[in-house]
């Protein structure tokens, strides 16, 4: 398959880019709109002598990541936002035990059952809280297919090397938009996790992973101890920024509605219009000082900040700013979907005013 060009959507591309970085066992249950990932696994892993398992419930399913994982196999999930609320007691558990997995959410619309239309809903869910305590997923949020596939890929490899689990956030409309893809090798390396991995006693000591810390101290310190791994996982951040730095406005957006924005800011751009554009694709950690250092550049700015939600990255992003520049939420609820002439208008909008005055 090496080179090979295929046409593929978002959630099939997220399957294939699964593969290719080696996973060994996936489990799960069905929700729309990311099916076609458990369709895929299911006739390409036996193939490679992986196990496919489809679970009687997204309950059982992420306790069963968390067992293959214990034994060191290279293991994954995928879901849909209610389902993903299901699992969210065995991603604490996943995080406190330092198993690494590799967890797909595409979302939909919420709360509650909610709708299959697009939405980015669960930003929150997935930077913020993905399980009880002070856990935390490497987020990446793909906007491509061809992106799907290779940080679905490198997911696998950055999952085992900081013994944390990845979340690939995606959403409806990447999920179910075809695109060409090249299908790459990418070279994911293995990371060994012989001193670890729950393989049999014999002939070494036995080992014990848990997640009950009765002594308050012990408790504190393997709080401590993630806190040293979250920040150590700035290594990992990504992102994409279009500008020089002099720009007045800065549209800011992730995922499916960065396309969407991004049109919007290269054709101002083009009409000669001072804009920038800036795309986490790593949302946890989230790329703070790059943003912080984009503001301190030239005049003062306003960042816009386009989501598929009521507001929920603005958080970040005003944080990030610590004060410098103005931070506007421009929200969409799930299921309306702007056209790149609205950004337009939003930026156009507040070309017209000066940062730190209000609307």
């Amino acid at each position: 398959m090496s080179g090979q060009r295929v046409l593929v959507k978002g959630v099939e591309a997220i399957a294939l880019g699964a593969l290719e970085g080696g996973c060994e066992c996936y489990f799960g249950y069905p929700i729309t709109p990311q099916n076609e990932i458990p369709e895929i696994m299911s006739v390409e892993l036996p193939k490679r002598g992986g196990v496919f398992l489809q679970a009687e419930s997204e309950t059982s399913a992420i306790n069963m990541v968390l067992g293959a994982s214990a034994v060191g196999a290279r293991v994954m999930t995928s879901s849909s936002s209610p389902g993903i609320s299901l699992m969210s007691e065995g991603f604490s558990y996943l995080i406190a035990l330092e198993l690494p997995c590799v967890i797909v959410n595409v979302m939909r619309g919420g709360p509650g059952l909610g709708g299959i239309e697009v939405s980015q809903g669960d930003y929150f869910q997935a930077v913020k809280a993905p399980g009880h305590g002070d856990g935390k997923f490497l987020v990446f949020a793909p906007y491509s297919c061809e992106e799907a596939y290779e940080l679905t890929a490198k997911a696998f490899e950055l999952a085992d090397l900081y013994r944390n689990p990845v979340l690939i956030l995606s959403d409806a409309i990447l999920g179910q938009m075809k695109e060409p893809l090249t299908l790459e090798p990418l070279n994911i390396r293995k990371i060994p996790k012989d001193d670890w991995a729950l393989t049999g006693a014999k002939g070494r000591p036995s080992r014990v992973i848990k997640s009950l810390f009765l002594d308050s101290a012990e408790l504190a310190e393997r709080n401590l101890r993630l806190k040293r791994k979250y920040q150590e996982m700035e290594r990992e951040i990504r992102f994409e920024w279009i500008g020089e730095g002099s720009e007045r406005v800065i549209a800011v957006a992730f995922g499916s509605m960065a396309r969407i924005t991004k049109e919007a800011v290269l054709w101002l751009r083009k009409m000669g219009y001072d804009v920038g554009f800036f795309r986490p694709i790593t949302l946890f950690p989230f790329p703070k000082r790059v943003l912080r250092e984009i503001a301190e550049k030239g005049n003062p700015k306003v960042f816009l900040v386009f989501e598929l939600n009521l507001g929920q990255m603005i958080e970040d992003v005003v944080i990030s700013l610590s004060g410098l520049g103005k931070a506007i939420s421009i929200p969409y609820p799930p299921s309306v979907l702007p056209f790149p002439e609205d950004i337009e208008k939003e930026i156009l909008k507040w070309l017209n005013f000066s940062p730190f005055q209000g609307a």
